[in-house]
């Protein structure tokens, strides 16, 4: 319980700059109004052109602003993506009940359910991608008896949606059964996660486990699959600790490379770094739909792998890559420069240095610093 509280005093202290805005959603489905809630990450107004995931919540009254918490505190470190975050009103009494109506007999969405079901899928996710830039990567959450009806979608050949985070969910007729066969199945890529805890409802642990247990069994490139018992927390608690590790398992592609990542798998390498960095934004791109920049960090990563290693060479491609992302700034000029010295031809160094001093600084790279190494290399 200890790291639930750090968690959430570390969300109290991020500013929150994201724009958060109620609408109100005539619905032909629902036959009336729906209240949603819809946040907007803090780039959204100045980066015209970019285009974000989308997470979709269920009980939105109650999972709106932890998951919006968890997001921005993500974001502030560069580790989760900014996301477009809408979610549903289903505070009325009874309203979650009826929108999750199951028939008892088939166990598929009856009535209220269906409709519920189809308001999503034709007029709400439209009706944001209309009007917001959405990228395709597209996730739906939801807790408890929500967490349950949200996985009909994977019933369909193509699911609307690409990751879903399936808090404890009270899982209708047959799913415990039929869903690890729609894994199998399905053929777009798939991340599920769920959760349950050792204070959660008993009759619906049960059969959280047995599915954990059958969808353990599925080898499959395409599934990203991740389950969580959390010990000391109940079925409400859980939720503030099932959010941050479903997000990060989800978005753990995006990640800037870590100490980690550079010890274990890029400088153990014996060449090939500049091609690493290249895989791992196109891999980004493939699995979240986002076309990103290469982080100025993720850079200079490889460069210490490249100076460790001796392999100047390498500094020609990653030369190249960097014009391809900052084509204004210094980085590529300074990445020949190193190269050219660091295999003896310093007149040609100093020329990179030069060129270098007349391009944008980046980072904590300045016209100082390539005047001097410049300068440097004339006396020497």
């Amino acid at each position: 319980m200890k790291n639930l509280f750090l968690f959430i005093a570390l969300l109290c202290l991020i500013p929150v700059e994201a724009q958060k805005t109620v609408e109100i959603l005539t619905s032909k489905k629902l036959n009336g109004d729906r209240e949603i809630t819809i946040g907007l990450p803090p780039s959204y107004a100045e980066n015209k052109t970019k285009k974000y995931p989308l997470l979709v919540l269920l009980d939105g009254d109650y999972l709106f602003d932890p998951f919006q918490g968890a997001l921005n505190y993500g974001a502030y470190w560069d580790d989760l993506p900014e996301v477009i975050i809408v979610g549903i009103s289903q505070n009325k009494k009874e309203e979650r009940y009826t929108d999750c109506a199951v028939d008892e007999t088939t166990g598929l969405p009856a009535e209220s359910g269906e409709a519920f079901f189809e308001f999503i899928g034709q007029e709400l996710v439209p009706a944001i991608e209309k009007n917001y830039r959405v990228a395709p990567f597209k996730i739906i959450a939801g807790h408890d008896t929500t967490a349950g009806f949200m996985n009909f979608y994977l019933y369909k050949d193509q699911p609307l949606f690409d990751a879903y985070i399936c808090m404890s969910p009270e899982l209708p007729k047959g799913m415990e059964e039929q869903l690890p066969e729609r894994f199998q199945l399905i053929q777009k890529p798939i991340y599920f996660y769920q959760s349950t805890a050792d204070g959660d409802v008993k009759k619906m642990q049960q059969r959280i486990l047995k599915l954990d247990a059958e969808a353990k069994k599925i080898q499959k490139p395409t599934f990203n699959y991740s389950f969580d018992e959390f010990k000391g927390a109940s079925h409400y608690s859980l939720v503030l600790h099932s959010i941050p590790n479903a997000l990060y398992q989800f978005f753990q592609v995006y990640q800037p490379i870590s100490t980690a990542e550079f010890d274990q798998k890029i400088v153990v390498l014996p060449s090939g770094y500049t091609e690493y960095l290249v895989k791992k934004y196109d891999v980004i791109e493939k699995s979240l739909s986002m076309k990103l920049p290469i982080r100025l960090n993720d850079f200079k990563a490889i460069e210490a792998a490249i100076l460790k290693n001796k392999a100047y060479g390498e500094f020609e491609q990653l030369a190249a890559l960097a014009k391809k992302n900052y084509p204004r700034s210094m980085l590529s000029d300074y990445h020949m420069g190193i190269m050219y010295e660091k295999t003896g031809d310093l007149k040609k160094a100093v020329k990179a240095y030069q060129s270098a001093f007349q391009k944008e600084e980046i980072g904590d790279l300045t016209k100082d610093m390539m005047l001097n190494k410049a300068d440097e290399l004339k006396n020497m």
